[in-house]
């Protein structure tokens, strides 16, 4: 069942900076928040979180304006892009890209990682609503391969979206019978129509990229294709994509990240994956660790279980799955290096 994210009125709305977070300042990212001083302030957001995702119906009686910096993204390199089903009103996009208007019946992707300044706007009727989520950038990245710091914007008249809107509807709405487990599934299954729609709609491809945004998706895709090589390097890295290693860790700061950060997160993450995925008498925990560019089953045990306190045998013996996300999502968050 979905829980109230925030909800502002006369009485706090000018608090809307410190709310529009969560009470647990979990959801969106880093950013410049405030509401228009109207006759009628009424804003409320609701939230269906969905494994890392969060499904959030908006409604507002006034305008909403939310901006993004570069310096913000300097303290807080959250990758999160944000699907935007646009239902009353208008959303107005602004980036690098210039300006663009998204009406009831448009389909918007954002991506927090590149800055921009949104405004919410009410109808005629005094009414802005929009039905949109927040995903974790590497997750809908298999999904929309394409790359969209820039955004993207579609119009809902595929058929491809109507369905995905739908089904995000269904789930937001759900009661409780459905399982976690069905619910992500439904939830992929949407990201995954939604990339149909956009590979197949010229128009949808988004607007230039710079040489950085170029370079930046070069270093991410390489690094992800050799991931299971146990002698990535930065050195490999910066051959690979023909580039140096000082612009290489220049790339990665402007993400929030270093080389060895990125890497072992992402061994640790897949590693994690697979583990929850496969059945023992199929492969074997040492297998996972050489598959994911581990040298030695030691060290993955090891690392395994500074990140997540369980070793991966407890981990996939069903021991504390709950235990280790919340694990690894403070860590990631509080940027620590793994040694």
């Amino acid at each position: 069942m979905a829980e109230t994210l925030f909800a502002l009125d006369k009485r706090n709305y000018r608090e809307c900076q410190t709310l529009f977070r969560g009470q647990r300042d979990q959801e969106y990212y880093q950013g410049d928040y405030w509401i228009e001083d109207a006759s009628v302030v009424d804003v409320r957001a609701e939230r269906k979180p969905v494994g890392p995702a969060s499904i959030i119906l908006l409604r507002s009686a006034t305008r909403l304006f939310f901006r993004r910096t570069r310096q913000h993204i300097r303290q807080d390199a959250t990758d999160l892009s944000v699907l935007w089903f646009v239902k009353r009103g208008g959303l107005v996009i602004s980036n690098q890209c210039g300006n663009r208007t998204a009406h009831p019946g448009d389909f918007v992707i954002t991506r927090s990682m590149s800055p921009f300044f949104i405004e919410c706007q009410p109808d005629d009727a005094g009414v802005h609503e929009v039905l949109h989520v927040t995903v974790p950038t590497h997750i809908l990245r298999a999904h929309i391969p394409h790359d969209l710091s820039t955004g993207l914007f579609m119009p809902m008249d595929r058929r491809e979206l109507v369905i995905a809107e739908n089904m995000l509807t269904d789930i937001f709405r759900d009661d409780g019978r459905l399982g976690p487990d069905t619910a992500r599934t439904l939830l992929d299954t949407a990201f995954t129509i939604i990339g149909h729609a956009v590979r197949t709609d010229e128009t949808a491809m988004p607007a230039r990229q710079s040489v950085t945004d170029r370079r930046l998706e070069d270093v991410l895709r390489f690094i992800e294709v050799h991931l299971s090589d146990p002698d990535l390097s930065t050195a490999m890295v910066s051959k690979g994509c023909g580039i140096s290693p000082r612009y290489l860790s220049s790339l990665l700061r402007l993400r929030g990240t270093t080389f060895s950060e990125l890497v072992w997160e992402q061994r640790l993450e897949k590693a994690k994956s697979w583990l929850s995925s496969s059945n023992p008498r199929d492969i074997s925990i040492s297998e996972i660790a050489y598959g994911v560019g581990f040298k030695s089953a030691a060290h993955f045990s090891r690392m395994f279980k500074r990140v997540f306190e369980i070793n991966p045998r407890e981990f996939r013996g069903g021991v504390g799955e709950e235990i280790v996300h919340a694990d690894y999502q403070r860590y990631t968050e509080s940027g620590g290096l793994l040694q």
